[in-house]
């Protein structure tokens, strides 16, 4: 179900592997700012970053596939986008991007894309997303990529770099419509 890879103009999407390990752990899974508003900790050495992506692979590629934003240009990675299909009929989106790369609308370009595709998928009529009520960047980057916003939902989420209980998370979708 999900794809081999994407490609925009400036970025292409492939399946993580565990020579990324280098790259993710020095660009963005040790940054404090980055993961403010994830699930996970920033990753203290690489032992955790491999560990990561090793439980990413192992995740049946019919239910979640975790992959890597490449610069087309220069070829470094800049990100991951993870895939989930937690029911047959809806496709559930998550993204980090490295600091460096903030600001160039560069997750915007690429969630376009992404939500393109998933409505391309026959018996998909839902492409949906959460961020942290804070998290005001990640908000921006859903609604320029045509995913409307739904509410909030009340203690939604633990994100462990914030307090130990959950907090609150904006629900944004886009919908194929009857």
């Amino acid at each position: 179900m999900f794809p081999a890879s994407l490609q925009t103009n400036r970025l292409t999407l492939r399946p993580i592997a565990l020579a990324d390990s280098g790259a993710i752990f020095e660009t963005y899974a040790q940054d404090f700012e980055v993961t403010r508003f994830l699930t996970w900790r920033p990753h203290p050495d690489r032992a955790a970053t491999d560990a990561y992506i090793a439980h990413r692979i192992a995740v049946p590629t019919a239910i979640s596939r975790t992959y890597v934003l490449i610069g087309r240009d220069d070829g470094v990675l800049r990100g991951a986008l993870d895939l989930r299909r937690p029911v047959p009929h809806r496709v559930e989106l998550g993204y980090v991007l490295a600091r460096h790369w903030w600001g160039q609308g560069l997750m915007t370009e690429f969630l376009t894309e992404t939500v393109r595709w998933v409505f391309t998928q026959a018996g998909v009529f839902r492409a949906g997303a959460v961020c942290d009520v804070e998290n005001i960047a990640s908000a921006r980057v859903m609604e320029k990529a045509g995913l409307a916003r739904e509410g909030v939902l009340r203690r939604w989420l633990v994100h462990p770099n914030l307090g130990d209980e959950p907090r609150d998370c904006v629900s944004y979708a886009r919908v194929r419509e009857p």
